[in-house]
């Protein structure tokens, strides 16, 4: 039963985790991505 319940805490933190890094990566792309063409378009 101790098992069962470590093994299941463990794919629900690694599903976590790899969410949690995609989310960040995807969120530091797209601010990199945003910066350039809101900095030519503020000036012309």
């Amino acid at each position: 039963m101790l098992a069962r319940r470590f093994t299941i805490v463990c794919l629900l933190m690694s599903l976590f985790g790899m969410f949690f890094a995609i989310l960040v990566a995807e969120g530091g792309h797209s601010v990199r991505l945003w910066e350039r063409p809101v900095a030519g378009f503020s000036a012309p």
